[in-house]
């Protein structure tokens, strides 16, 4: 085989062009606004948590008893 073949673009993987005039029903709309919803209640998590650093940082490990 030649170096270099194959190297072209796959038709399987080649983008599909979007439909313009794509109609949305009900259940799409609802959709859509759920994860707008889910999206902002997300972001606002988020920012309720910045700045109280992580929970667990991992450096603790397994915790050991003192007896023997």
């Amino acid at each position: 085989m030649p170096s270099g073949a194959g190297t072209g673009t796959n038709p399987i993987h080649n983008k599909k062009a979007k439909k313009a005039n794509k109609e949305l029903d009900e259940d799409d709309l609802a959709f859509k606004a759920k994860q707008q919803a889910d999206k902002k209640a997300r972001d606002e998590m988020a920012s309720k948590a910045k700045g109280k650093g992580p929970l667990n940082t991992g450096g603790q490990g397994i915790k050991k008893s003192g007896k023997k």
